[in-house]
Formats: C-alpha cells, structure tokens, sequence
C-alpha cells in the first residue's frame, strides 16, 4: 500500500507480498457496528480448552468426542467512517496474522454450526462483555493507528468452538460447555455472530435509604449480609454511632458500600495503623510501628535503602558492569559500565479476584507485582516472580482422595481444580 505510514515505511515488497488479493467483505458503517471479521485457527489455547471441557464433561457425566475451535476478530471503525481500502483491510488482516501464519487466518468463518437434527453437536460463540472495551482492544486499536489504519476504533476477539460428545447434548450439558469455556465475570455468550458492540446497560437500581434512626444497628447488620459489605462488629457499631448519634439521619445504601470500600482495612488499615488496647491497657506502638521497629540500629539503616514510602523495599545491593547504550536519543553502540545495583523485593495478594476469574484475576495480580517493581525509586529490572497458590481440596475427576471432602463452595467463586489449571 503506497500510503501506508512510518512503521510500515521500508518493508516495501515484503508487505506488498503478504498483503494478498483476498479481501474480505465490508459491511456499511454504523456507530460501534461490527464492519469486518477475521477468523484465525491454531490458538495457543486448545490444549488447555480441551482439558477443561473433557474434566467439566466427565463431572456431569459424559465425554469429549471432538473440539475444534477458532478465533474471531471483530472489527469497527469510527463514525462517520468510509469503509476500509483494500489496501487498509489486507495491512489489517497481515497484522492479524502475526505474520508468519498466512495461511491460517480467512475472512470466513471455518466453523459451521452443525445440523439441527445432530443432537451431539453445538456451535459456541464467546466473548468480552459489551459494556465495556477490553484492555486487549484498546492495545489493538493503538497497533492498528500506529499502522495507519486511523479509522479503527475498537476491536474485540471472540472464541468459537464446535463441539462433539458421546452422548446427546442435552441442555445440562450445554450449560457445563458453557460454563467450562468462558468466565461469566467478563465475557458472555454469544448467540448469533455479533453485529454491533452497542449495548444497552441495565439501568440503575434506585438508591435505597437504610433505616438505621427506625430500627438501629440491626438494619445495618441486614444491608451487610444482603451486600456482602463484610462489616465486623467495630465497622457495625461505629457507623451506627456515626449516623444515628452524630449526624442525626439515615445513610443510603450507596453510602455503606462507600465505606466498606473506601474505608476498609485494605485501604486504611484501620487495624494495623490503629490504636492497640490489651486487657484495656492502651499500647505504646502499633503494628505498624512495631515493624518498623526494625529498622532502627545503624547496621540496618546502612543496609535499608528504601523501606514504608514506596511500592516496594530494597536494600543496599553490589556493583555490576552491565552493558548499556552508549545513547539514549539513537542508535549507539553497547559499552560496559559501573553501576551500583540494589537488590529489591515486594510481594502482591490477589485472592479474591483470582477466585472469581482464575485467570483474569492471577494475570492482574502478576501485573501488580511487575509495576510495584518498576514503580520503586528510579525504576527496576525484573529478575524473577514467584506465583504460589493455597486451595482447597481438588476433587480431580477419577482421583478423588479419601481425605477430600465435598464442602460446599460459595456460587461465585471457581473451583479449586479450575483455580489450580487457570491461574
């Protein structure tokens, strides 16, 4: 493509050559409507789906014939504009093709949904929500503009799965598929090829007044196990006093939840910044003083480098001679330097999110840990991460334990068996 920008400036007849003469079919274009697809085989994932799928399927009962699947890329542009050059549409299919896999990306879908009258077979479609664009899309359409391709606006990914089992599929059945191959926290069914990214948003409950001057603490204790706010009984009796005694009026549920966010122990650490009073004497320190306790003595202060005050610790580290550009503004050669480099450490919890969305919520997590470390000082280089995870009983399909129990689990949380392979 002769228009093509700067970072494709150069490859000259390499994009000319991947850039072949099939193109796909543009649909007009309408606010947030799909425009163009693109369908890719022989995903990183299929071993991991098929193993779900097969362990979900053997829990209800039945068995995995056959799993085939493909990815989906849907694309659309911004309002108002003209659909995508040939040029446009075969540079947008080249990147989608990571460009050594051609042959494995089409314009067609090669998934067909099955008969009506095959009773072992389903067609599933799966996505991101809709209200929302992906993290994922936001890095697509920033590749696309860097391309050129200016009048992308969002692109999403979607996984479509033909599946076959031993038995009829009857609709127990198709509920395990679907719930084995998608997290129900972010993404959804689709039940026909999507055609727009428009959605309407449920509308928002009323905000609802807590009666706390009626019937005190007691309609508090009832908003907390009805929102899972996960008051104790200081946040229970503290907020009662707060309301009733001091401000004379009663909260709105959106003011509870506030609170249980904002002011929880995550955000201020209400319990160890607070005061301590053992056998109602008041201590001298609290925790957090208490750990920093440590740090005093002239040994530690020469070996603390940073400690409290930022997203990581470090102590005082060696000199190395790494290998550093000699330039920082163009190309330059590699020469060795002298350099102090300390040695830093931090440790991030992602529990509950990794529950919910095992992937979703470990992958987050491991970013936090990676920013923590970049975020400290001037910056630091990420030697290595360690990711260690506390279950309970696995259950594994046909390798039940003696010692495992059947406790029930709470509905919104995966298994530990999909935290263990997911996350």
């Amino acid at each position: 493509d002769g228009q093509a920008a700067s970072p494709w400036e150069g490859l000259g007849t390499t994009v000319a050559a991947l850039s072949i003469a099939l193109m796909c079919p543009r649909a007009p274009i309408d606010s947030a409507m799909v425009s163009l697809r693109l369908y890719k085989t022989g995903t990183a994932d299929e071993k991991r789906d098929e193993a779900k799928l097969a362990t979900a399927l053997r829990v209800a009962g039945a068995s995995l014939a056959t799993l085939k699947q493909e990815r989906c890329y849907m694309v659309a542009l911004e309002d108002g504009a003209p659909a995508l050059s040939a040029g446009d549409a075969s540079k947008l299919r080249w990147l989608v093709a990571e460009t050594f896999e051609q042959d494995k990306t089409s314009c067609s879908p090669g998934l067909a949904a099955p008969a009506a009258s095959d009773a072992h077979t389903m067609l599933l479609e799966v996505g991101p929500r809709l209200t929302f664009a992906t993290a994922w899309s936001s890095n697509a359409v920033a590749i696309c503009q860097s391309a050129g391709l200016r009048s992308v606006a969002r692109v999403e990914m979607s996984r479509r799965y033909l599946i076959s089992t031993a038995e009829p599929l009857t609709p127990a059945l198709r509920a395990a598929v679907s719930a084995a191959l998608h997290d129900r926290m972010t993404e959804q069914v689709y039940p026909e090829p999507l055609q727009s990214f428009s959605s309407e948003a449920p509308a928002a409950a009323a905000t609802r007044t807590i009666p706390l001057m009626a019937e005190g603490r007691a309609a508090l204790e009832r908003l907390d196990k009805e929102m899972g706010l996960g008051f104790d009984e200081a946040d229970l009796d503290y907020y009662t006093n707060l309301f009733v005694d001091k401000l004379g009026r009663d909260p709105t549920d959106v003011e509870c939840f506030d609170m249980a966010q904002s002011n929880s122990e995550h955000s201020r650490h209400w319990f160890f910044g607070g005061k301590m009073v053992i056998d109602g004497v008041e201590q001298p320190q609290t925790l957090f003083k208490m750990v920093k306790e440590t740090l005093k003595g002239d040994k530690v202060v020469d070996n603390s480098v940073i400690a409290f005050h930022d997203n990581s610790s470090a102590i005082t580290g060696f000199g190395v001679s790494p290998l550093r550009p000699s330039s920082a503004t163009g190309p330059s050669e590699y020469k060795q330097t002298a350099e102090l480099s300390h040695l830093l450490l931090t440790a991030e919890t992602h529990n509950f999110p990794t529950g919910v969305a095992p992937f979703p919520g470990a992958e987050t997590g491991t970013g936090g840990r990676l920013r923590d470390t970049h975020a400290t000082g001037r910056g630091s280089l990420v030697g290595a991460g360690v990711s260690a995870y506390c279950t309970g009983n696995l259950r594994i399909p046909g390798f039940e334990q003696p010692w495992e129990d059947e406790a029930p689990l709470a509905p919104n949380l995966a298994t530990p068996l999909d935290i263990m392979v997911s996350a």
